[in-house]
């Protein structure tokens, strides 16, 4: 059983940065492709960044240049690095793990809690 922790969020202001970080708890954790998801009021849930076992990374474009996702298996953890934030990623963000199919990322239905990235001056 997979259990995620998401931690990190908060309040920053456009231009600043946050490391936003999981916490991965139960079955073998280098098995997993992981991905963090963003989920807006109003809007649909999105992938934005993912990375393979193998530590290859894909991004969606909005977030190309500025987010960096990142993993140590070793401590069980996956991270996202985010830059220049602006006040379209004010989200809630998701944690999860998944696989690749195809070359694309596909989630599991292992989800954290969620953690809220508010971006406002």
């Amino acid at each position: 059983q997979v259990q995620l922790a998401e931690s990190g969020g908060g309040l920053v202001q456009p231009g600043g940065s946050l490391r936003l970080s999981c916490a991965d708890s139960g079955v073998i954790f280098e098995n997993y492709a992981m991905g963090w998801y963003r989920q807006a009021p109003g809007k649909q849930r999105e992938l934005v960044a993912s990375i393979s076992s193998e530590s290859t990374t894909d991004y969606t474009d909005s977030v190309k240049g500025r987010f960096t996702i990142s993993r140590d298996n070793a401590k069980s953890m996956v991270y996202l690095q985010m830059s220049s934030l602006e006040p379209e990623d004010t989200a809630v963000y998701y944690c999860n793990a998944g696989y690749y199919s195809g070359g694309y990322y596909s989630p599991y239905d292992y989800w954290g809690q969620g953690t809220q990235v508010t971006v406002s001056s």
